[in-house]
């Protein structure tokens, strides 16, 4: 995807957000991330917003940069025009960036900075607004396949080929993923002393494969739907392993 698709799945994202927070209310339970509310989930996704856009503004180098203190964040009734200032602040500094910018990005193989920020943030946005709406209730928002196919790439690629990825079979095993719905699909290898490695391909056999819509996929790999929202085919215990130790810090 262009650098441009990812930054208007992000401002689409955080509107949806907003809106979802706004009607389940800032002290609503967020079903997929036990322990908090809407306003915690706010919170914290102004924050990284904030973060990701001081990195990129300031193009900060080296790595690791800190992530930023979760502020004293505002309550009540100042709490989403809050979001809405870091959320555009965020949007228009990846907007406005010069694309040959050089600053941190944090995953293996990354794109270039301007686009991975825009990229990450995009997803972050996306599922934590998954997030909100389960705390709203009703139908879920949906996702482009191709954006939900993006993102899959970015778990599998990226966060799960660093070594703190806690994925690990006793036994050398291989898990596919296949959309239905985009040109894509993912041959993911486990073993028990290293980081899943993943090709972009369907090469050879696999043990477990999970297919169905890229949205569904996205969602259940980042945790955010059960297992039964995907067809499973092979030992569906390897899919209750990802369940169980796939969650990204």
């Amino acid at each position: 995807m262009r650098t441009i698709e990812y930054i208007d799945n992000l401002q689409r994202e955080g509107e949806l957000l907003a809106d979802a927070a706004k009607q389940a209310g800032e002290h609503a339970p967020v079903p997929t991330c036990p322990g908090w509310t809407t306003g915690d989930l706010v919170r914290h996704t102004s924050t990284f917003h904030r973060w990701a856009a001081r990195i990129v503004a300031e193009q900060l180098l080296p790595g690791p940069v800190p992530e930023d203190p979760m502020p004293q964040a505002p309550t009540g009734a100042a709490l989403l025009p809050w979001f809405w200032d870091g959320h555009g602040s965020l949007v228009q500094t990846l907007r406005t960036a010069d694309p040959e910018l050089d600053c941190w990005a944090f995953l293996p193989g990354a794109p270039p900075p301007l686009t991975f920020w825009a990229r990450r943030q995009a997803h972050e946005t996306a599922v934590h607004r998954v997030d909100t709406e389960s705390a709203r209730g009703g139908e879920l928002s949906p996702l482009d396949a191709a954006f939900a196919a993006d993102g899959i790439d970015e778990l599998l690629t990226g966060f799960h080929a660093r070594p703190k990825s806690r994925v690990r079979t006793e036994h050398r095993r291989t898990l596919r993923v296949r959309p239905s719905d985009a040109d894509a699909v993912w041959t993911v290898r486990l073993s028990p002393d290293a980081p899943p490695r993943t090709e972009r391909s369907a090469a050879g056999p696999a043990d477990c494969e999970l297919a169905g819509p890229a949205q569904d996929l996205y969602l259940l790999l980042w945790n955010r739907l059960p297992l039964d929202a995907v067809t499973i085919t092979g030992d569906a215990a390897l899919a209750g392993l990802w369940r169980e130790t796939s969650g990204v810090g």
